[in-house]
């Protein structure tokens, strides 16, 4: 946790175009999940990020989706998503709701 809040102490003072992270929300718990994708999502304003994850909750902010897909054993296929989100619907619940 400490390592994660350093890098992005150190990317508020000077963001990049382009960011990639991965498997940082591994180790948190769901709270500190969803805190961890509010941060990235006031980022996103400056920067584009591009988030290796397999956590739900992280996967369910972004705003398109790639991945490998195993429909039959010994055959992998590439897929991608692009996800829509209602405005007025919030992502998450304030934490304890």
């Amino acid at each position: 946790m400490t390592a994660l809040a350093l890098l992005l102490a150190i990317y508020a003072v000077k963001p990049s175009p382009f960011c990639v992270l991965d498997e940082m929300d591994a180790p948190l718990d769901e709270s500190n999940t969803v805190r961890f994708v509010q941060i990235i999502e006031r980022f996103v304003e400056k920067s584009q990020f591009l988030v290796i994850t397999h956590n739900k909750r992280t996967m369910s902010a972004a705003d398109l989706l790639y991945g490998v897909t195993a429909p039959e054993p010994g055959c992998s296929r590439m897929m991608s998503v692009k996800l829509t989100r209602d405005e007025e619907t919030p992502l998450f619940a304030q934490a304890g709701t």
